[in-house]
């Protein structure tokens, strides 16, 4: 039987898997390394850019608040004036807790993944909101692309603090880049604004030792897979049914995987069977095949909304998986 990691490269390079890669059971979480804060449910709370956030209660998660009292870039053409990154932290205590669990993983079996968040465009329209950054493209390019290196050379650092400290082998890095119908922006704005960007932070990544980059964006996307290519995702995490999943995996499965295709809105909500949850892996893995497929949630990382759902998708997996190879 193949280990964890065995297992998803041959299902990576069209080799020989000997069963479906269960969601993210590849990937050992470091989630101690120092990060801004995200509030959990119920909480408001103000991260070092000076950006609050808001996770109502009943609600599935937390976005920034954008009235004027609280949007921190109020003038893209002044963005100097309002944007401020803050410290990335140096003291040894502050990196231990990480350090001691990446030292303990078994890098034979999993990899060693630092979650990443948010992304270039998630800040520039945390910093804003989806509004202004989406029309800043349009009225201020100058202004936006310094915004956009600044960014870029900040979480340039950051990649390079995980590194001399963690040394991992896998980074999961989210930016949303689409709705479920349409990415946010065309595909040559992207190549425009975006592309350089990710291709220096990955780049970086890969010449320092990460063997796997795994994206997540739980959006339509099929129009920059191109892009994600170039700049060097092994991994697309978030896949949704609007992509035509079995169809990308057809054009493009040779360069990159491909890793959802079980919409959490259909399966993971408060009147969930698992029932529903085995017809929708079913038909993701009849459809998407043994190669460059990961079936999994297309949410965000290793966890449900509702309980149960994660734990029932993996039971699923695993029935499939005994089908089928």
């Amino acid at each position: 039987m193949l280990t964890k990691r065995q297992n998803l490269l041959e299902t990576m390079k069209g080799g020989n898997p000997d069963r479906f890669v269960k969601q993210y059971e590849f990937m050992h979480f470091i989630m101690e390394v120092p990060s801004e804060p995200f509030p959990q449910p119920g909480q408001t709370i103000k991260n070092g850019w000076g950006i609050t956030f808001k996770w109502p209660e009943g609600q599935i998660g937390g976005f920034p608040v954008h009235d004027d009292e609280h949007k921190v870039l109020k003038d893209i053409s002044e963005w100097k004036k309002y944007v401020k990154a803050p410290a990335i932290p140096v003291e040894k205590e502050a990196w231990a807790a990480a350090e001691a669990h990446a030292s303990a993983v078994d890098r034979n079996e999993e990899f060693v993944t630092v979650f990443v968040a948010p992304g270039v465009f998630e800040m520039t329209h945390h910093l804003m909101s989806m509004e202004d950054a989406l029309m800043a493209l349009y009225e201020e390019p100058e202004a936006m692309h310094e915004l956009i290196e600044y960014l870029t050379e900040r979480e340039l650092a950051y990649a390079k603090a995980l590194i001399d400290h963690i040394h991992p082998d896998c980074i999961f890095h989210h930016d949303d880049w689409g709705s479920q119908k349409s990415s946010f922006i065309s595909p040559a704005m992207f190549e425009e604004f975006y592309l350089p960007a990710y291709k220096k932070i990955y780049g970086f990544y890969k010449d320092n030792g990460v063997e796997l980059i795994v994206h997540h964006s739980d959006s339509y996307a099929a129009n920059l897979v191109p892009y994600m290519i170039e700049m060097g995702v092994d991994i697309w995490q978030g896949v949704m049914t609007t992509n035509n999943t079995p169809e990308l995996i057809k054009k493009y499965g040779s360069k990159i995987s491909f890793m959802g295709d079980i919409d959490s809105g259909v399966v993971d909500f408060p009147g969930w069977t698992p029932e529903i949850v085995a017809k929708e892996v079913e038909r993701a893995c009849r459809n998407c095949g043994k190669q460059y497929f990961i079936p999994c949630l297309t949410q965000g990382g290793n966890w449900s909304s509702f309980p149960g759902v994660y734990d029932s998708t993996n039971e699923a997996i695993d029935r499939m998986s005994k089908e089928m190879f």
